[in-house]
């Protein structure tokens, strides 16, 4: 059955790749972005994928934009909260305005976006929310303890979610990638991809964008019912929990 997917972040990277799988899983996707109006015309293009520009750390943006959406589109059954930023120092060096940009983008964004969907799923009695987390929310990393805890964070709210939502039909599950092939992590220099990342992922080499997109349209299948609070690990075996 379709239904109505929104991806946050969901026109570049992952989230692209995300919204092209649900797509063609049979959804009525939404891809939402921040800023880079180009790239967001661009993929628009290239996909039919309508492309919404919104502040997903700003509670106002994301209701005035649910809003919008729910008049030209059915409601939304399945949110991915894709959208993240990155801002990398020890935090001995870390400014208050590099801390909260990481946990308003990765962090408030997701409440933003379930507190407005939740109540329309739960009239429903259906609802799919899959959330984004990342390898390190996992077990950390050097020079990101804004990051770190901003994904480990969506675990623990998606547990909660989980939770609150089962006995209404919905799920709320995580993923969490490792080291994944885009545009980020490509522009890693060599020597340091070579030395101090490939080594340690066991299946020798970057996970793909798809890879990570198929765990989405999996989980939000309507089969996949059974499945909630959980947290799925896509990252070549480097980190296993």
């Amino acid at each position: 059955m379709t239904h109505t997917a929104l991806v946050t972040g969901g026109s570049r990277g992952i989230g692209r790749a995300i919204s092209i799988a649900l797509k063609e899983a049979g959804h009525d996707v939404i891809a939402s972005y921040g800023g880079n109006d180009e790239a967001a015309k661009a993929f628009t293009d290239e996909t039919g994928i309508p492309a919404v520009k919104f502040d997903a750390g700003d509670y106002e943006s994301c209701e005035k934009a649910v809003e919008e959406l729910e008049k030209d589109h059915d409601t939304i059954d399945i949110l991915v909260n894709n959208a993240g930023i990155t801002r990398d120092r020890p935090v001995h060096k870390m400014s208050v305005e590099e801390w909260e940009a990481v946990m308003r983008t990765n962090l408030e964004s997701v409440f933003n976006l379930t507190h407005i969907v939740f109540p329309g799923m739960r009239e429903r009695g259906y609802g799919r929310i899959i959330n984004i987390s990342s390898l390190n929310g996992q077990k950390g990393q050097f020079g990101q303890s804004n990051y770190a805890a901003a994904k480990a964070g969506m675990i623990g709210f998606s547990k909660s979610i989980a939770l609150e939502g089962a006995s209404k039909g919905i799920t709320c599950n995580v993923i969490a990638p490792g080291y994944v092939a885009t545009e980020m992590v490509k522009a890693v220099p060599e020597d340091v991809l070579n030395k101090h990342i490939l080594p340690f992922i066991p299946v020798g080499r970057l996970g793909e964008p798809e890879e990570v997109a198929r765990c989405v349209v999996f989980l939000a299948d309507e089969q996949a019912g059974f499945i909630t609070g959980s947290t799925l690990s896509v990252n070549g075996g480097q980190y296993m929990i």
